[in-house]
């Protein structure tokens, strides 16, 4: 499980599982609205991280970012750990 919290959004904090295959599984936001966000986390689940971040990243709410956008951002934060907890 990989928790990461939020900036600039009405959610405070998303929380995913990822498979060995690198897909998305069982993402939760803690606050927001919840309609939208259940329905983000039904659109991404099994998908494959990279998919899951480029096409999240870059939309726009308030405070310019988004609750897409900032899962975007904790998929590339998951990816950055997992890069440095498995480098030489």
């Amino acid at each position: 499980m990989f928790t990461y919290n939020t900036k600039g959004t009405c959610s405070r904090q998303i929380i995913f599982d990822v498979d060995g295959e690198g897909c998305i599984h069982n993402v939760k936001f803690i606050g927001g609205c919840s309609g939208n966000l259940q329905g983000i986390s039904r659109l991404v689940e099994g998908k494959k991280l990279a998919e899951v971040s480029e096409t999240l990243k870059g939309i726009k709410c308030r405070n310019n970012t988004s609750c897409p956008d900032q899962l975007a951002n904790a998929v590339r934060a998951y990816l950055e750990r997992e890069t440095k907890v498995t480098a030489p």
